[in-house]
């Protein structure tokens, strides 16, 4: 059965142990989300560089793409790039698990330490002699622009309103969702051009490859923005865009809605590493923050000065970080390729799950000052396995069963009866005196507390209705 994970219609979209803090053991990449899509986007003034992600799956003939743009392309303004800049940058940038070890209490005895919640002018056209045929001036559609890009066959377009526009695309062989002329008709009001792309299938078919490219677009505008009301016309529900973003100066946040940070720096519990449970987890986390936000925030999940000779660029890393040549390919051109080691470069990775109740505007964004350091963290602490019978060794297990409580429960919403084993699993070894310094303590059972706590009840009963009976005889 052909999936088609992204209809582009829309504008999208060896691991590198480091011990600086602790030990990567795992990535929440952007292969978690099915419906998702992916975009590069470089800011510097009033320059953008767009590179979008496909992962189109299916028969290429199907492909269709219509961006939004706010100006006219030229044919230098258009490239095709190779899938890898993606990869690397996901890779690099994406949540990550780390893990440590606690101190033997017995031996030395550290504090646990808690983590808070953070709960130009466009270049010239190759018109070729295009002239208005009747079919264009009877849909009032006008071609601008057509260029050959590798494996694209590339048109710039207008259009007066959104019905010829559709029915022009539909006529000439794009395929487009049937709901596409609503959200085509804000695009055309504000005068934009429409960059529309299919597959030559013959130069497709030289390269022996069925891969279609991602795609990079370069103007200047004073909008800073993606359109992504397009991609919702064929949504059939959420959709996920994961945005890299890079600028000399500071991070990029989204300013027709709140640009939040994910919830990070915080223990989880040491099954999820045990049991391969992270990818999980991280679903879990993002679908509680994106409802406890509104369902209408952009969540930030990366934040750092990536100057190549700038240090340590992650807590720990998950991936090599981005080089010269991967900042350049991208479009950060003000790279000077004699000193690359001097040229500011600011990263930014950005989260957003949209839905057309929720995302009624396309996204407009802003360079801002802020440098602060961020990235989704999550810590995997491995308990002391020693002797456990001094002062401080009791302190340690209690600690720890609190501990693991506030794991199963703080960021993803697991209720804790599921988890008991795991809460408790150390508590046999706290001794009487310190269960009852004025603490309730529930006893450890094989079955969890809620086991415990109906065995002691109907342990309880029994005596009760023993004496009863024995009274009467």
């Amino acid at each position: 059965m052909k999936k088609v994970s992204v209809i582009l219609m829309s504008l999208w979209l060896s691991i590198g142990a480091n011990a600086f803090c602790g030990f990567y053991v795992a990535k929440a990449d952007a292969t978690l989300f099915n419906s998702k899509s992916q975009v590069i986007l470089v800011r510097d003034g009033n320059r953008s560089v767009i590179t979008m992600s496909n992962d189109f799956q299916g028969d290429a003939r199907d492909f269709a793409m219509v961006v939004p743009v706010p100006v006219l392309l030229g044919k230098n303004d258009i490239r095709v790039v190779n899938s890898s800049l993606f990869d690397m940058l996901d890779s690099y940038s994406a949540p990550r698990m780390v893990e440590y070890w606690d101190a033997e209490p017995c031996q030395r005895y550290l504090e646990i330490e808690e983590y808070s919640l953070d709960m130009a002018m466009p270049a010239s056209v190759d018109t070729r002699s295009l002239a208005m045929s009747k079919d264009e001036a009877r849909y009032q559609v006008t071609i601008e622009a057509q260029y050959d890009i590798e494996e694209y066959d590339v048109l710039i377009l207008s259009a007066k309103e959104s019905s010829g526009l559709k029915n022009w695309l539909i006529d000439n062989g794009y395929k487009i969702p049937a709901q596409a002329e609503e959200v085509l008709q804000p695009y055309i009001k504000n005068g934009m051009k429409f960059f529309v792309v299919k597959v030559d299938m013959e130069v497709l078919s030289r390269q022996q490859s069925d891969y279609l490219r991602p795609l990079q677009i370069e103007f200047n505008s004073d909008r800073f923005m993606l359109p992504i009301r397009l991609g919702m016309a064929n949504a059939n529900g959420d959709q996920d865009m994961i945005v890299y973003a890079f600028t000399r100066q500071g991070r990029v946040e989204c300013t027709n809605y709140r640009t939040v940070k994910l919830p990070t720096d915080r223990n989880i519990p040491k099954f999820i590493k045990d049991k391969g449970q992270f990818g999980e987890f991280y679903k879990d986390l993002f679908a509680r923050a994106y409802e406890h936000e509104g369902r209408n925030s952009v969540f930030l999940e990366y934040a750092w000065n990536v100057t190549p000779n700038f240090g340590v660029k992650c807590d720990p890393c998950v991936g090599p970080p981005p080089m010269y040549q991967e900042f350049v390919a991208a479009g950060a051109k003000w790279i000077d390729p004699n000193n690359p080691w001097g040229s500011s470069i600011f990263f930014t990775r950005m989260h957003v799950r949209y839905s057309r109740d929720e995302f009624p505007q396309d996204l407009s964004f802003q360079v801002t000052p802020n440098m602060e350091h961020f990235q989704g963290r999550y810590i995997v602490t491995n308990p002391a396995t020693g002797d456990m019978s001094c002062s401080n060794g009791q302190n340690y297990l209690y600690d720890l069963e609190m501990r693991r409580k506030r794991e199963v429960d703080a960021l993803t919403g697991w209720k804790n009866p599921r988890f008991a084993s795991y809460i408790y699993e150390y508590s046999d070894g706290i001794h009487e005196e310190r269960k009852n310094e004025g603490v309730p303590f529930i006893p450890f059972f094989p079955y969890g507390p809620l086991a415990g706590i109906l065995l002691l009840g109907v342990t309880a009963g029994l005596i009760y209705t023993k004496r009863r009976m024995a009274k009467a005889t």
